[in-house]
């Protein structure tokens, strides 16, 4: 019996060796994390929109559209921010066109322009995150994104920037208005926790689970509103001619 001990986990050795050499992949079996605990981002995310608490907010299986008999899928889900980062996002043209392409015409154009740029409040990685859909995770995320100077409540779907402005057009030139808008991002990680559980007379005991999903977040950066008008949106406006 000694021996056969000794041969299976020669095999074993043998096996892990064969996995380094060719650059497998060797996956630890933990008590906490084995094989059959393993996790998608998507499933870490079902559970953290199903746990019991989350964000220190203690929850119903009706807050999540379930059934009594459904239950919880975890005991808790943390978002945790681990960096925060604001930056230029994509130009994009914000008005119609203003010409002065007139065969006779002499002089500048004087014309009343009007723009207008709208971008999405929030966009998370994991489709349980975004905007509209069942997870509503991100009346949870609120806490974190608020903090940050100049933002809006992520539960705002959209907010916009606008203007009305006086330009003059050049003989042989055609006006529009650009825009480009100031984004943030906040990364960070969903952390998702289920106790451990002491021996039943019905259930085995079994020891405590914890999973990670990142995520990463964007959306604008806000103004404050005029005389309490929702925030708009922070960036740069440009004119922009090109010839006729």
């Amino acid at each position: 019996m000694a021996k056969r001990r000794l041969r299976n986990r020669k095999v074993r050795y043998v096996a892990i060796g064969a996995a380094l050499a060719t650059g497998g992949v060797v996956v630890a079996l933990l008590p906490s994390a084995n094989a059959a605990d393993a996790k998608t981002p998507d499933q870490i995310m079902t559970m953290c929109e199903r746990s019991a608490v989350v964000n220190g907010e203690k929850r119903s299986v009706e807050d999540f559209g379930g059934a009594f008999a459904d239950g919880f899928q975890a005991d808790n889900c943390d978002y945790v921010e681990t960096n925060f980062e604001t930056f230029d996002g994509p130009t994009e043209k914000a008005s119609i066109d203003f010409p002065n392409c007139e065969p006779n015409a002499t002089d500048p154009a004087k014309v009343s322009i009007t723009w207008s740029s709208t971008s999405a409040q929030g966009q998370g990685t994991y489709v349980s995150t975004q905007q509209g859909a069942a997870g509503g995770l991100f009346g949870f995320l609120s806490g974190a994104w608020a903090k940050h100077k100049g933002t809006l409540d992520m539960t705002v779907k959209s907010a916009t920037a606008g203007d009305t402005e006086a330009r003059d057009v050049p003989v042989g030139k055609v006006l529009h208005m650009e825009f480009t808008p100031k984004l943030q991002r906040m990364t960070g990680e969903w952390r998702v926790r289920v106790d451990a559980r002491e021996q039943t007379t019905t259930l085995p005991a079994s020891p405590e689970q914890n999973f990670v999903a990142p995520d990463v977040v964007e959306g604008p950066v806000i103004l404050p509103g005029a005389a309490g008008a929702p925030g708009v949106v922070d960036g740069t406006s440009k004119a922009v001619l090109e010839d006729c």
